[in-house]
């Protein structure tokens, strides 16, 4: 290694003046080249990355936040709807139909029982009711006395047609859902 350190040491010793200020001058822009594209931009890269990084984690911070929350809205939603059939009076949904009906004035044309699915926690009675020819406020009172009736009751699908004979009478076609733990 000296042998290559006396040679370079001679040969810059047997340059002119000016050529020694262009080997030093090349030799600076070398040195600072490698300090510049060695050093300091990787250092700059990965400081750029580490920010994008800790940006990206509190941006998923603050997703599973919102997803928390939400989570726990859910779940408290589920709790009072699971505490209020608990609560709930039992009763036979066809018969509670019927009475809500007559405290309307609405008359039902038809009630069918659907199948439903089994659930290992409740038992979801479906009824698909058929009304003929009620007014749009006979139908508001009965739909709101089902959905704030003691029992349990929930409209899961509605389907409303106004009548051809008709025009301010309507027939409407509704399922509806009781439930019950098992």
């Amino acid at each position: 290694m000296s042998a290559w350190s006396t040679r370079l040491r001679a040969a810059f010793d047997g340059l002119a003046p000016r050529e020694r200020l262009l080997v030093l001058g090349a030799a600076g822009m070398l040195g600072l080249s490698l300090l510049v594209f060695g050093i300091i931009n990787p250092l700059i890269s990965a400081d750029r990355q580490a920010e994008l990084r800790v940006t990206n984690a509190a941006d998923q911070l603050l997703a599973v936040d919102q997803l928390r929350r939400r989570y726990d809205d859910v779940n408290k939603r589920l709790s009072r709807v699971e505490k209020r059939i608990l609560d709930a009076p039992k009763g036979e949904i066809f018969t509670t139909l019927e009475k809500l009906a007559r405290d309307s004035t609405v008359k039902i044309d038809s009630m069918e029982p659907r199948t439903s699915p089994a659930s290992d926690s409740y038992s979801e009675t479906k009824v698909q009711v058929v009304l003929k020819s009620v007014t749009l406020a006979q139908l508001v009172n009965y739909l709101h006395r089902i959905e704030t009736d003691p029992q349990v009751l929930s409209v899961k699908s509605l389907r409303i047609r106004t009548r051809q004979d008709r025009q301010e009478m309507l027939d409407v076609t509704f399922t509806v859902s009781s439930f019950e733990p098992t």
